[in-house]
């Protein structure tokens, strides 16, 4: 058995914007030099498919690093670092299993496919909105989405949408390792939980949007049925927001990046609405914006390496669907790709991301309208990237086209 410092690992700079900009070539020379295991500047780098299905399966000895975060942060008794160590994704065992027993009766593939009208909606009304300028900032488009399915889900009128998106850009930037990042962290939690606080307040008072119930109602009822608290209500409605957000944003705008070189496979997503989903499962393998970050509980021991406690590891689903010991020719692009391994991109095991199938949904239904409705789509600007670390993806995708009229 050999210990970390007994091995000459790759060191790969994720807090570089460089890195940020092109990850695969960092990884592609990591593989080189040792075939599952690498160095960044706050731990380790599990960068191997098969060791990434391995390890997160390992609940036992390993625990969310959220506190670890917000060590790093310097956020400890702030509002944001509340929330953050408070959050189901920083909890394990029997708390997590509460609040996940709570959430995953309302996120199943039932519900998701019952919302497919609801986004159909959603991204008609936005694309007759946008299309008729034939230019914009696709992420700044795609922001708009998911936001929306999400208050119209819960219940909350759409007009909220712009007092609360500019709040769930920063939070989705908390994980960036960056603290001068936390004022506008710490200005959006509070906007968000003076937001959800009152939503419930409505709710409770009769106000309503229409007369059948929601998921909201469903949540209130689960306080007095599961045993939830005010409090934990709130941070629960609030990581639904957060958590609905920006990876569904990032991962369409992703998308959409990918296509403006794949023309054909583009013009048959507007043809052919069950190709979206392959496109989407494609993407997902190609790039995402998710990495896991994980601690060590005790010593972990894999391949013959010895993990030691309170070791942070980090798990970088976003790329790890381009190994080449994972997947043949990974770099090609192909919806109709075939084989036994499949993304990563939601985790596995215990946590499991709860929004994956209304995810999935969104992202098909999206990319479905989006094609029939924005053709000869071309860049028309640079785009940026996102800090790896966190919640990664595209800073930007300015593109022009010409608008075709909603069917």
């Amino acid at each position: 058995m050999m210990s970390l410092a007994e091995l000459d690992l790759p060191r790969l700079a994720m807090e570089t914007p460089e890195f940020a900009a092109n990850p695969f070539p960092h990884f592609a020379a990591a593989r080189q030099k040792h075939p599952w295991l690498a160095k960044c500047s706050l731990g380790y780098v599990i960068h191997e498919y098969s060791a990434i299905k391995d390890l997160v399966m390992r609940n036992a000895e390993f625990r969310g690093s959220y506190d670890g975060i917000v060590e790093l942060m310097g956020a400890k008794g702030t509002p944001w670092g509340r929330f953050t160590q408070a959050q189901m994704l920083a909890h394990d065992g029997d708390y997590h299993r509460k609040l996940r027993n709570v959430l995953s009766p309302r996120f199943m593939p039932k519900q998701a496919n019952a919302n497919r009208p609801l986004m159909q909606e959603v991204i008609t009304q936005l694309l007759d909105e946008w299309t008729p300028r034939q230019a914009f900032d696709f992420e700044e488009f795609a922001s708009y989405y998911p936001i929306t399915v999400m208050c119209r889900m819960i219940g909350a009128s759409p007009d909220v949408v712009p007092s609360i998106r500019k709040s769930l850009e920063a939070l989705g930037l908390g994980f960036s390792m960056n603290r001068d990042h936390m004022p506008a962290l710490q200005e959006a939690i509070v906007i968000l939980d003076e937001f959800v606080q009152r939503l419930v307040a409505q709710r409770r008072a009769g106000q309503r949007l229409s007369d059948s119930p929601g998921l909201l109602d469903s949540l209130i009822a689960a306080q007095t049925e599961d045993g939830l608290t005010e409090r934990e209500l709130y941070d629960v409605l609030i990581f639904l927001f957060v958590a609905g957000y920006d990876t569904s944003k990032n991962v369409l705008t992703m998308m959409m990046n990918l296509l403006l070189d794949r023309p054909e496979i583009y013009r048959r997503c507007a043809e052919d609405r069950p190709y979206c989903d392959k496109v989407v499962e494609e993407t997902l393998r190609y790039n995402s914006p998710a990495t896991i970050l994980r601690m060590t509980t005790q010593d972990v021991v894999y391949r013959d390496v010895l993990l030691p406690p309170g070791a942070m590891i980090f798990f970088p689903v976003s790329v790890v669907g381009r190994d080449p010991s994972a997947f043949e020719d990974p770099d090609r692009f192909d919806p109709e790709r075939a084989g036994a391994n499949k993304q990563l991109a939601f985790g596995r095991g215990a946590h499991i991301c709860l929004g994956q199938f209304i995810a999935r949904a969104q992202l098909e239904e999206g990319l479905h309208r989006i094609a029939q409705r924005i053709r000869n789509l071309i860049s028309a600007g640079a785009s940026g990237w996102r800090p790896f670390y966190g919640v990664w993806g595209l800073k930007g995708l300015p593109i022009e086209f010409t608008s075709s009229p909603s069917h």
